[in-house]
């Protein structure tokens, strides 16, 4: 019986995949703004971290609360947490954007909270991103099918965006986390 010879395939860490992602992640910062340069740009819409405040370690229980029925309390401080240390990967690289409307409620994000963005993670399938379009900021879920981009609203009142050839279309920064206010 013939067999057929074994499909070849290239290792993720070769030196030409790799050199192609430096590539890529060389261009990705020669043309998109860092963070400083976002909040000079759009004062107020864009917000830094404040790395010159001192952290504030607030107690962290070492039981977890449900959120169906109550269980027994116990009053155990695990340790402290630092929102900070907590939300930001990359310090450099992050920068926050507060939501104006509800286009991506069906993602728990609403008009009034604050998007943690990283500009270096690279957005995938399936991200919530931060995005520029014709010179608008949207924040939408980022969908890939068969070569085409789509921006997608997690709210069903609100349409699906698609970059057409020759809109001016850049993708911030990838949605790392959110902060809320009650």
């Amino acid at each position: 019986m013939n067999t057929l010879p074994a499909p070849h395939c290239t290792s993720l860490s070769t030196p030409a995949a790799i050199n192609l992602d430096e590539q890529r992640e060389a261009r990705l910062n020669a043309t998109t703004p860092s963070p400083a340069q976002l909040a000079a740009r759009f004062p107020g819409r864009i917000l830094l971290p404040d790395t010159a405040t001192p952290t504030a370690g607030i107690p962290l229980f070492a039981v977890g609360v449900r959120a169906g029925l109550p269980s027994p309390a116990d009053d155990y401080v695990d340790t402290q947490i630092d929102l900070n240390a907590y939300l930001i990967d990359d310090e450099q690289a992050t920068f926050m954007v507060r939501i104006e409307d509800d286009s991506m409620a069906g993602s728990g994000l609403h008009e009034g909270d604050l998007l943690v963005v990283d500009k270096r993670r690279v957005a995938v399938h399936g991200d919530i991103v931060v995005a520029a379009l014709d010179g608008d900021f949207t924040v939408k879920r980022l969908l890939r099918h068969n070569g085409q981009i789509s921006l997608q609203p997690d709210h069903p009142g609100y349409p699906i965006v698609i970059p057409s050839y020759g809109q001016d279309f850049a993708i911030w920064g990838v949605a790392s986390g959110c902060v809320k206010k009650f």
